[in-house]
């Protein structure tokens, strides 16, 4: 990959810590919806938008709260009334980011916004406004929106963390071919742990899994602690690469470091989890597996902690948290329940609905995937076929793509089709959630 080693321009290095790379949320791999959650800050956010508040107004209204970063929070509020406000709102914007993530709430994204918007009023669209902006659009999956302020900022500025943001978006809308050209900018301008780990992402997502761990090590040398979330991150990431490799023990490994970066880190448990119920410890993956669940209430946590205890024969409880799972799902991350809807054989109608409304925001080969496994349990099996074949296009090595696309071959009666589909599957069914796994290995035994 080429790397030239130019200067990244102006961006805060107190900013760089909030850039977090955005890819996780690709089904399987930690891809973790941002939907506005019912009850969350930002319903009484919106309403106040709604009332005819401006941006300002909402992004310096108190935010209630006795965490450190609260406090900080009510700071940048009290500075961002001065008279030169544009680099307190800025820090504000970005600190609801960190808020964001901290607490799992997407409504601070939306706060974000908000302060980019009084940004744009006071400076007339500054640069720093539109990352802010932009960055804060994609992660409430508004990629339409996101993707003209990243061109936009590509072309007055270009610096690798807006050819990052685009990229982002990008990959979300299923553009891969113009997200690793804009990847390779990054890479080329500012060779770091933020372009590696996306750079890292774009090779599993073609195949190339033994690239994607060597990129995604090489990012993990960047790691430090004012980039905490971000080197968290990383080190969730890469357990998942090396739990996919088969390197068990180095994917437990790396969920410890990005422990020690991040205490109680959603997505680090939720790898934890996998690896252990990859070794068939389900029991003992219930901990962290409920830890993450707790923190972060989106469906990919509860389905794989329904799983795990039903794996280890709790099936009450299991009950208890898909009946939570089934409240709230539809809202939170409509393409994965839509999943786990289908992989149940529920509500087929209603799954359809949501993987057919999400391919419409979100074009990416997961949610290809996703209204494939539901057309096909709606009885709409041919064109499921042609839904997983989108899917298989860039030759992304995922277990649960497989899974779906041997099933949907076998119901066609495509045998050898089916046969190679599944063995793939097979050959990295760690990935797949111990139902899963139970569910491929009775097609391969029909087979």
């Amino acid at each position: 990959m080429k790397i030239n080693g130019q200067s990244d321009g102006p961006v805060a290095d107190w900013a760089k810590r909030y850039l977090a790379p955005l890819l996780f949320s690709a089904v399987m791999f930690g891809l973790i919806g941002c939907s506005e959650r019912p009850g969350s800050l930002v319903e009484a956010k919106r309403n106040e938008l709604s009332s005819g508040r401006d941006a300002c107004s909402v992004a310096l209204s108190p935010v209630s709260g006795s965490e450190v970063i609260d406090t900080e929070i009510a700071g940048w509020q009290e500075r961002s009334r001065g008279e030169k406000p544009l680099a307190a709102l800025e820090r504000l914007g970005w600190t609801f980011v960190e808020k964001a993530r901290e607490s799992y709430d997407a409504g601070f994204y939306r706060l974000a916004e908000q302060s980019a918007l009084c940004m744009e009023s006071k400076g007339q669209g500054s640069a720093e406004a539109l990352l802010l902006r932009g960055h804060a659009l994609h992660s409430m999956h508004r990629f339409q929106e996101a993707e003209t302020i990243a061109r936009e900022l590509v072309k007055q500025r270009g610096i690798p963390f807006d050819f990052g943001l685009l990229g982002d978006v990008l990959m979300d809308e299923g553009k891969f071919d113009e997200a690793v050209a804009a990847y390779q900018k990054m890479v080329d301008m500012r060779p770091d742990l933020q372009s590696y780990s996306r750079a890292a992402h774009t090779r599993w997502m073609s195949g190339d899994l033994k690239g994607a761990i060597a990129l995604m090590r090489l990012a993990s040398e960047s790691a430090s602690r004012s980039e905490s979330d971000s080197s968290a991150w990383v080190y969730a990431r890469l357990a998942l690469y090396e739990l996919q490799a088969g390197n068990l023990s180095e994917a437990d490994a790396a969920c410890a470091e990005a422990l020690e970066f991040r205490k109680d880190y959603a997505p680090a448990l939720l790898a934890k989890g996998r690896v252990l119920l990859a070794q068939d410890k389900a029991i003992e993956a219930i901990e962290p597996l409920k830890k993450a669940a707790k923190l972060d209430r989106l469906p990919e946590y509860q389905w794989t902690l329904a799983d795990a205890l039903r794996a280890a024969g709790k099936e009450e409880e299991s009950r208890v948290v898909e009946t939570e799972l089934a409240q709230k799902g539809a809202v939170e991350d409509p393409r994965t329940y839509a999943l786990f809807l289908a992989t149940r054989g529920e509500q087929a109608e209603k799954a359809l609905a949501l993987a057919t409304d999400e391919i419409k925001k979100r074009g990416d080969i997961f949610s290809h995937d996703a209204l494939a496994w539901t057309l096909l349990d709606a009885g709409r099996t041919e064109e499921a076929h042609a839904e997983i074949t989108k899917a298989l296009v860039i030759g992304t090595k995922d277990a649960r793509i497989f899974f779906h696309a041997g099933v949907i071959a076998a119901k066609l009666g495509r045998r050898d089709e089916a046969k190679r589909r599944l063995d793939q599957a097979n050959a990295i069914q760690q990935m797949l959630l111990p139902g899963e796994r139970e569910i491929l290995a009775l097609r391969l035994a029909a087979l």
